[in-house]
């Protein structure tokens, strides 16, 4: 009996709505590929199922604009539960980002569909750890969590650039991991301070949970940046003006200072590239 494909099973992850059954099979997918049971096609091209929707998703939260989306102050509990709340979506949605990256992209060596795996797998878990802090917040009357994933409001700007890039692989790596993604770099320890003068039980906690992430997200950073180097190193493409390039075509939002320099260092950032950011503030 032939394995199973490794890439046609990350479609079906992705397609799956539900976020336990999403993030039991990406859990399970991965346990698989690092035993070495699944076969690895790099040469195909798949097409996802019509009646089953890419990416899959359940039908809470809400997915409003951006601009949208109500901020709420973390000095309050149900502000800190749509803080965490908001993460948990990040986390959800970076999950479909890496698996996305599994299946659509025929053509690349086989570490690179091992290393998106391997980052669906670490945001399954972040995604898991973020929802049973959400979950034990507050307890209704009936001993039920009074918040769970999908009870506030949510935009979906990281699929959204997903989506944008689909048919550039140069561009997906420039622009989601290395763009999107590493603005958590950025923002964690802004996060990680507001909570620490906030000071209660589950903001300390909070704040350990953003520890386990930021230390990850670094590694997945970094995956973003390989690969990106890598393919502007294959077609012969300087990366930093590409990426000037990319940025421009895709209207990839600007960065905002402050940076988190040595967090991008260890991501791969170069010197250069960390200078060019400060300068196009």
């Amino acid at each position: 009996m032939d394995a199973p494909e490794l890439r046609t099973l990350a479609l079906m992850a992705l397609s799956e709505v539900d976020p336990d059954r999403k993030c039991a099979l990406v859990s399970a997918l991965w346990a698989q590929a690092a035993a070495g049971s699944l076969a690895l096609d790099t040469n195909a091209h798949l097409l996802p199922q019509p009646a089953k929707p890419v990416p899959g998703r359940p039908l809470r939260p809400a997915l409003i604009p951006a601009g949208q989306v109500a901020q709420r102050s973390p000095h309050t509990l149900a502000g800190r539960a749509a803080l965490v709340h908001a993460i948990c979506h990040i986390e959800f949605n970076a999950i479909n980002l890496a698996l996305d990256a599994v299946w659509r992209f025929a053509g690349m060596p086989k570490a690179f569909y091992h290393d998106w795996l391997q980052v669906a797998s670490e945001e399954a878990y972040h995604f898991g750890l973020l929802r049973q802090h959400l979950r034990s917040l507050e307890m209704r009357p009936d001993g039920a969590p009074r918040w769970d994933y999908g009870d506030f409001d949510a935009h979906d700007g990281l699929w959204a650039m997903t989506d944008k890039t689909a048919v550039d692989i140069v561009a997906r790596m420039a622009l989601v991991p290395r763009t999107l993604e590493a603005r958590g770099l950025d923002a964690t320890p802004l996060i990680q301070a507001k909570l620490r003068q906030v000071g209660t039980p589950d903001a300390l906690q909070a704040i350990g949970l953003l520890d386990i992430i930021l230390r990850d997200e670094v590694g997945h950073v970094a995956i973003g940046n390989r690969w990106y180097g890598w393919l502007c190193t294959q077609r012969g493409l300087d990366p930093l003006a590409h990426y000037r390039t990319l940025a421009r075509h895709y209207s990839a939002p600007r960065l905002k200072p402050p940076f988190n320099q040595s967090a991008r260092l260890q991501a791969g950032f170069s010197q250069a590239e960390l200078d060019y950011l400060e300068q196009v503030v």
